[in-house]
């Protein structure tokens, strides 16, 4: 990539687009009531966020019975037609899956599905719940404590063979991708990628802060990353970022502020406000289109987000 280009100091079209993660892997029932379980649950929170502004829905399945993650298509097949009726949003389905699943079994719902994006995780880290757990006395299911406290020692694999099998896997599909960068590193592994001609412009980079194992929180982080990307990549990327928990709309303010894009949702943030568990995902989408809007710049819609990530449409999935 040229390492004189322009850096992307705005969105092409002048649009923030709006992503919303609504359950995720990381959070367990028993951190929050309002965290989507069940098929209904993952579908309504998901609708509400594309009505509340939301473009770009990034879904994750999970067990009615129990809340565990669950990457089985049959578990995505139950709720992805009734989202994709009700709205126009774009529809992106996870490859992350959950830590403790084989790079295999976390691709096969977008294998099965042919989304218009899908997530890729673009390295691998340490991937640290285990301090979650003191915060509950007691949890609604026995899997829960055991399945925080064991990141302690987890690495979250994601190879360059995995990376590759999921760039085979999906790309005949028209699929692009999310890339998801949790630190300065899986910058430059997005960079080797599009050296060898495996992922093409425009690279839609999602960087992720605040995650115990990746890059932190502190604003100059964010700075850290958007320098590098905007040399790496020039104009050659969409950038957009998530704060985990507290630090969600912080740094999407920062990052709106800069030209870039951002995401929410219960998957990355249970919180809408210090001590108040938000009640939606959407609550968190009008939180985020009042600072962009307060801004003076405006969300882009499903469609225009289409036309920025040149994505192939809703009209050519699967589901």
């Amino acid at each position: 990539m040229p390492s004189d280009a322009k850096p992307t100091t705005a969105a092409p079209s002048g649009k923030v687009i709006i992503t919303c993660a609504v359950t995720g892997a990381i959070h367990t029932p028993t951190m929050s009531p309002h965290l989507p379980i069940t098929a209904d649950e993952i579908a309504t929170d998901a609708i509400g966020a594309a009505e509340a502004g939301a473009a770009i829905l990034h879904l994750h399945a999970r067990n009615p019975e129990n809340g565990r993650p669950d990457q089985t298509p049959d578990a995505f097949a139950r709720f992805l037609p009734r989202v994709k009726a009700a709205t126009n949003a774009v529809i992106n389905i996870t490859t992350g899956g959950s830590p403790y699943m084989s790079v295999e079994e976390r691709v096969r719902p977008a294998a099965t599905f042919k989304p218009e994006v899908a997530s890729l995780n673009m390295g691998s880290i340490n991937f640290g719940l285990y301090h979650l757990a003191p915060r509950y006395e007691t949890f609604r299911f026995d899997w829960e404590k055991p399945h925080l406290e064991a990141t302690r020692d987890l690495v979250f694999r994601n190879s360059f063979k995995d990376i590759e099998y999921i760039l085979e896997t999906c790309y005949d599909n028209g699929t692009r991708f999310e890339f998801e960068c949790y630190d300065i590193a899986h910058l430059y592994n997005l960079a080797h990628f599009a050296d060898r001609g495996l992922v093409r412009a425009p690279f839609f980079v999602q960087s992720v802060f605040g995650l115990l194992g990746g890059i932190g929180t502190h604003p100059e982080d964010v700075m850290h990353m958007k320098r590098t990307a905007d040399r790496l990549f020039g104009s050659d990327y969409r950038w957009s970022v998530l704060g985990a928990g507290s630090s969600q709309l912080r740094i999407a303010a920062q990052s709106a502020a800069m030209g870039g894009n951002v995401r929410v949702g219960l998957e990355d943030s249970l919180w809408a406000g210090k001590g108040k568990l938000a009640t939606s995902s959407a609550e968190q989408v009008r939180m985020v289109r009042q600072i962009i809007e307060g801004l003076g710049l405006a969300i882009a819609t499903p469609d225009e987000a289409r036309a920025i990530l040149q994505l192939k449409g809703g009209d050519k999935v699967s589901f």
